[in-house]
């Protein structure tokens, strides 16, 4: 019997790395359209600035990078994926995917957004001109939690890159952002 499931959760997670492996590493397999992703971006943007501090932040932010469905699943192995765009000005410039693995006592799915302000020009430029962006490794992001009842503090408001996260449904529940890789793809 624990043989039998063993095997079975073997086959699952392989089958999930494989697939989150096919959706990572194609630019032309559009998951979602432009049009799509925006519309995600807007509905976003409101719930972040229906908080105080949320509007504040994004008033001042130079960019503004919004990923409103990044969705997450592991058995013991896991992995997250998902699309969203770069607004500079109000207007969307580009767009990027999302990606983590990992490994460890992970069981369920979750559905998460992320919202990224960079608060710096430099922030900003080391982010657009890099390939293949890393969170916590290119840059530190402060992680603020919309609903978790806290505002955050002057010195997470003041960080380079400042992140929200929000709308988790599901099993699992993580807010670490570091190591997540983010990449251009073409819409």
């Amino acid at each position: 019997m624990i043989k039998k499931y063993i095997a079975r959760s073997a086959l699952f997670s392989l089958c999930a790395i494989v697939m989150i492996g096919l959706v990572c590493s194609t630019d032309s397999y559009a998951l979602v359209s432009a049009r799509d992703i925006d519309e995600g971006i807007e509905v976003a943007l409101k719930t972040v600035r229906e908080k105080n501090s949320g509007k504040e932040i994004l008033n001042k932010a130079k960019g503004i990078l919004v990923f409103p469905g990044v969705f997450k699943a592991g058995i013991g192995i896991g992995g997250e994926y998902g699309e969203g765009g770069l607004r500079v000005r109000n207007k969307t410039v580009a767009y990027y995917s999302i990606a983590a693995a990992s490994i460890g006592f992970q069981l369920g799915g979750q559905k998460k957004s992320i919202v990224m302000a960079f608060m710096t020009d430099d922030a900003l430029k080391q982010f657009r001109d890099s390939d293949g962006w890393r969170a916590g490794v290119d840059a530190s992001v402060a992680v603020i939690t919309i609903g978790a009842g806290t505002e955050p503090s002057t010195a997470t408001i003041n960080q380079p890159v400042v992140a929200f996260v929000f709308g988790q449904k599901g099993l699992m529940y993580d807010l670490s952002l570091k190591g997540t890789k983010v990449s251009k793809i073409k819409r």
